[in-house]
């Protein structure tokens, strides 16, 4: 016989055919100031956009990055701002790693393999893997390699390693408030503390490296925010030493 619909179900369905009727009709018209008013865009969706200031912006990433920005960066930063910026982050530590191959990238090399590694046009570069050694106690191994039959050793830090020693945050190479370590070696002397007022050029801290006493200067006026090291410490290549206000 004849299906007898419920109140719930006539509601239902009143629901569902009120959401197709909307879907047809479009998106509520911008600026309408209503919700519940549907209807097609009448302008060209372009001119909804906020301006953009295409110089100013370049002259913010210069000074932030410290290099030359091009126009296709330019607009990669317009799209999409943070992706840029953890872009510029990994190609600063990594450099441009689009240059290997994809197992290479994902996999890394077995020991006694070989790479080549084009880096611009006519000009390639064969590298083999020798030998990686255990984890010292600070989870650093040492990567002993060849580059175009000539050997080579570095550091690296295997982040699967649990370390003996406390890890310290990196520098924010773009963040002019930070202060980092510029090459492996120990803290002789801090000669600032959370507070102080310091002006461009003063001195921050001395450090010495392979028996070389280096000292740190202040590259801008401002007030001492946060030691993240003191006298005796040990520390990394891009260690985060000082913080700015």
């Amino acid at each position: 016989g004849r299906r007898v619909r419920s109140a719930a179900d006539r509601r239902a369905r009143a629901r569902g055919l009120s959401n197709a009727a909307r879907l047809i009709a479009g998106p509520p018209r911008v600026g309408s100031g209503r919700r519940d008013e549907a209807g097609p865009l009448d302008v060209r969706p372009g001119k909804l956009i906020k301006p953009f200031d295409f110089e100013a912006t370049r002259t913010e990433l210069f000074e932030k990055f410290k290099r030359p920005v091009t126009d296709f960066e330019l607009l990669a930063h317009a799209l999409y701002p943070k992706v840029y910026e953890d872009y510029i982050k990994h190609t600063t530590t990594y450099g441009d790693v689009s240059v290997l191959d994809t197992l290479t990238f994902f996999y890394g090399l077995n020991i006694g393999e070989t790479v080549q590694v084009e880096i611009e046009t006519g000009k390639t570069l064969i590298i083999k893997l020798v030998q990686v050694s255990t984890p010292n106690e600070d989870g650093i191994r040492l990567v002993s390699y060849e580059m175009n039959g000539v050997p080579r050793e570095i550091e690296i830090k295997d982040v699967n390693v649990k370390s003996a020693t406390t890890s310290r945050p990196k520098v924010d190479r773009s963040n002019p408030k930070q202060v980092g370590a510029s090459m492996p070696g120990s803290v002789l002397k801090v000669l600032v503390e959370p507070g102080s007022r310091i002006h461009r050029g003063e001195q921050l801290l001395v450090t010495e490296a392979m028996k070389m006493e280096t000292t740190i200067q202040a590259a801008q006026d401002g007030e001492i925010k946060a030691i993240h090291i003191k006298e005796g410490d040990t520390i990394q290549s891009d260690d985060l030493l000082i913080e700015f206000v």
